[in-house]
């Protein structure tokens, strides 16, 4: 028999900087109607709940902060959207590896050059790597000439960062994206003087 434990309810979640958990004595409180208004925090409170609405400091920094008076569920609605846009725009760059052998024949080679030029367009990083295997080892020389050979068929796709690097063995090289310029705008003509007015009198 297990001995007995306690129930223990689950605490319930605490809304920070919402109505009577705002620990500011006054706020900048505002309003639908558009009316802003310093104001001590319980009565700006009291008048948001009249409204049906929740006291929501948006501004905690602010001096006082600023508070607005919503809807908690539509606020939380919102808050959700904006984080979730943010993180859509947000490109996240990954390493992707291709592992290639000191033999690798042409068809191979083009295969795995096509999926890097892929990777970079796609904003990636691309990880070379040839393994040897046993007595390949003595021909270390085979996997560095490969690693060139790859990175110059992807010069005009990314740029190199360094040269191969033997570590055990495995030799590497590592291929960044090219940063994309942003458009120059042309600069606008400058407008042609006036021509065929009145002269001017004598």
């Amino acid at each position: 028999m297990y001995p007995n434990r306690p129930f223990r309810l689950p605490r319930p979640k605490i809304r920070e900087n919402v109505n009577e958990a705002i620990r500011a004595r006054e706020v900048r409180a505002v309003f639908p109607d558009g009316t802003v208004e310093v104001m001590p925090t319980p009565a700006a409170v009291r008048k948001a709940k009249d409204l049906g609405l929740d006291l929501i400091v948006i501004a905690p920094t602010a001096e006082p902060p600023v508070a607005k008076a919503m809807d908690y569920g539509q606020w939380q609605y919102e808050q959700k959207k904006k984080s979730h846009d943010a993180k859509r725009k947000q490109h996240v760059i990954h390493v992707k590896e291709l592992k290639f052998r000191p033999n690798t024949d042409d068809h191979d080679y083009d295969f795995k050059k096509n999926h890097a030029i892929r990777f970079l367009g796609e904003g990636n990083r691309v990880k070379a790597v040839v393994q040897f295997r046993g007595r390949e080892i003595a021909h270390v020389d085979l996997g560095q000439k490969l690693l060139l050979r790859f990175a110059g068929d992807l010069k005009p796709y990314g740029t190199v960062e360094g040269s191969p690097r033997l570590e055990g063995r495995n030799a590497h090289i590592l291929i960044s994206p090219l940063k994309k310029d942003l458009p120059v705008k042309k600069a606008s003509p400058a407008p042609a003087p006036a021509t065929g007015g009145p002269e001017n009198p004598r």
